[in-house]
């Protein structure tokens, strides 16, 4: 017979588990989010600088994929819910202090702006395509005629989006890995790298995807940059926030994030850019589906090791 003394009501192997409320949906969404804000803000960007016409693939042809993005994460996002039919009150409930309520806006704003950017590429991206009705032309010649003023508040809420998908986990206090402001710059940098990545997938130029790779290598070093402060200022918090960042440094999720997300992520792709620039053969494919693959499982891992961290009573 084995006797334990338990000193705590809390924290009993099979007795009080952690509580796994957030499924593959949520980390899903916040990766479709992020593509999408990271697709958005080139679009802006580029047509801010005028250079739409050099830059086909990001102000023309990716942001055409966003809609769809945005709607699969909405759908993500619906089938999370527990009381399906009473999500329409999350826009009746107006709570300042509720991220959730924040990003459900920005959503709101955002997801008719993508469409109506869309909306004024569609001829050229097909031809033969016909509005049918007078009304919509004449929606679709004022569209194209103010893309710039279009783009200013198109980027603040991309940006805003890109940065909601962090702070949406960093809200929780009761998770003490979650429970950092680096959070939000850090989702915000890697879904702009996504993004980077999904661009040069579908751009035929190689200046284009020559300049997007280095704006990838650069965002994937500000990426690196915050990761090691993340667990820096954790290494450096209390005993709880020391074993969040121990889950990630020796624990359960040591291996697959270090490996698919550090090193396969971020690291290798950005060598291989690199060598892409120094005019080296390399599939852009390769570096591209790597950076896409490490941002999904990154969340994947944030989400899941998010919810095993908790402070103890």
């Amino acid at each position: 017979m084995k006797e334990e003394l338990f000193a705590s009501g809390r924290n009993i192997p099979n007795i009080d588990p952690y509580l796994n409320i957030w499924h593959w949906q949520i980390p899903g969404y916040l990766f479709l989010g992020g593509l999408a804000a990271g697709i958005l803000f080139f679009a802006s960007f580029f047509t801010i600088m005028g250079k739409e016409n050099k830059m086909e693939a990001t102000v023309k042809k990716a942001p055409l994929l966003v809609p769809f993005i945005l709607m699969l994460g909405l759908f993500f996002l619906f089938l999370d819910l527990k009381h399906k039919l009473y999500f329409w009150q999350l826009y009746t409930t107006i709570r300042l202090e509720s991220p959730m309520g924040w990003g459900s806006w920005v959503l709101m704003i955002i997801t008719p702006i993508s469409i109506l950017w869309s909306a004024s590429y569609v001829k050229e991206a097909f031809p033969n395509w016909d509005w049918k009705f007078k009304i919509l032309n004449t929606i679709e010649a004022w569209l194209i005629k103010n893309r710039k003023i279009i783009a200013w508040p198109m980027a603040i809420y991309a940006i805003i989006l890109g940065i909601y998908t962090g702070i949406l986990l960093s809200a929780f206090n009761a998770r003490p890995l979650w429970n950092t402001s680096i959070l939000g710059p850090l989702f915000l940098v890697s879904g702009m790298s996504t993004a980077a990545a999904v661009i040069m997938l579908m751009s035929k130029d190689h200046k284009e995807r020559k300049i997007m790779g280095r704006i990838d290598i650069l965002l994937i070093i500000v990426e690196l940059f915050f990761i090691i402060h993340l667990f820096m200022g954790f290494l450096a918090g209390s005993e709880v926030q020391i074993n969040a960042a121990n889950l990630f440094l020796g624990g359960k999720f040591t291996a697959p994030f270090f490996a698919f997300v550090v090193i396969l992520g971020l690291i290798f792709p950005a060598v291989l850019e690199v060598f892409e620039l120094k005019g080296y053969k390399v599939p852009i494919a390769v570096p591209a589906v790597l950076i896409l693959i490490g941002g999904l499982i990154f969340r994947f891992l944030m989400v899941e090791a998010g919810q095993i961290t908790r402070y103890l009573y």
